[in-house]
């Protein structure tokens, strides 16, 4: 009798389980809206892709949609450009600072301003080192840099000089226009050198870069220029929201000039009063811990304005 009792006892608490269980669960509970709920949340991120602009241009030149393949290919770039988002965000911080300084370099030298993103596609607005060994934010090969006009050597590698480089990125774009009489073409060489672009239009037959097969880097390339100005011109069409902050904001330094060489940097700039760090930060094409100067040269150092 005692045996039978537990027994309907132990029963009675399973069917009990059952019952609140199954209230738990019922649509009209709050366990249940609970569950919805984490559900929900692990639904994957919902994302659309980014349209392309309509009449979309670069350099005067606008993007030919209705050319085979051209569409994919910029889809493709625009969606790479807006989803690397701590890329993107920190090119679009760095434009704040860099491209009121690069922007003027390029209008007095008769160079179309949208070249500027040329400048991020090579380097993201950063002094980079590829793993060719170009350098700065042009990217320039050390033979290229000194054709150009800029000093490389052991103390001074002027590829690193925002200002130089730019004037120097100049000189190469004017050389390639006069040749191509086109700006987009003069774009593509940038990456494989006139050489090698020319002799591929021979070979093909082509007069625009949208004729031609090229080699990866260089099929991807006047597209990212495309794209890159897409989303920088419009971030928040894209997604990235940045307060008035967030932009980084010009550098304020004065500047000194150097007619002399120096044996000491770190001893120059405790005469100066200004730090070590700050004085190769601010000037990163300074190399080595001194800087020759011959006698018809002359050098301006960046300093803290206070």
């Amino acid at each position: 009798m005692a045996l039978n009792l537990w027994k309907s006892m132990a029963w009675g608490g399973v069917a009990i389980a059952s019952i609140v269980a199954a209230a738990l669960n019922s649509a009209d509970t709050p366990g249940a809206l609970i569950a919805a709920e984490t559900a929900q949340d692990r639904q994957p991120q919902q994302v659309s892709p980014p349209r392309i602009q309509e009449g979309l241009s670069f350099a005067g030149s606008t993007l030919p949609l209705e050319r085979v393949g051209v569409r994919e290919r910029m889809e493709k770039e625009l969606l790479i450009g807006t989803f690397r988002h701590s890329s993107s965000l920190l090119t679009l911080k760095r434009s704040g600072r860099w491209f009121p300084v690069i922007e003027p370099i390029l209008v007095d030298s008769g160079i179309p301003p949208d070249f500027k993103y040329l400048s991020v596609i090579e380097s993201g607005l950063a002094n980079a080192v590829s793993p060719s060994d170009a350098r700065g934010f042009w990217q320039f090969m050390k033979p290229a840099a000194e054709e150009f006009g800029l000093r490389v050597d052991r103390d001074v590698d002027e590829r690193y000089h925002v200002v130089k480089a730019t004037r120097a990125a100049c000189a190469y774009l004017n050389k390639a226009h006069r040749r191509y009489g086109d700006w987009i073409l003069a774009a593509a060489s940038y990456n494989m050198g006139m050489s090698g672009l020319s002799r591929r239009m021979e070979d093909q037959g082509g007069t625009a870069y949208w004729d031609l097969m090229l080699n990866d880097e260089t099929a991807r390339y006047v597209y990212r220029l495309y794209a890159t100005k897409q989303v920088m011109e419009n971030p928040e069409a894209h997604g990235f929201v940045l307060q008035a902050e967030d932009w980084y904001a010009p550098l304020e330094t004065r500047d000194t000039v150097l007619v002399d060489g120096v044996n000491d940097l770190a001893a120059l700039s405790q005469t100066m009063g200004v730090s070590y760090n700050a004085l190769k930060t601010l000037n990163p094409w300074l190399r080595s811990g001194k800087l020759p100067i011959a006698e018809d040269q002359y050098y301006v150092l960046r300093l803290p304005l206070r």
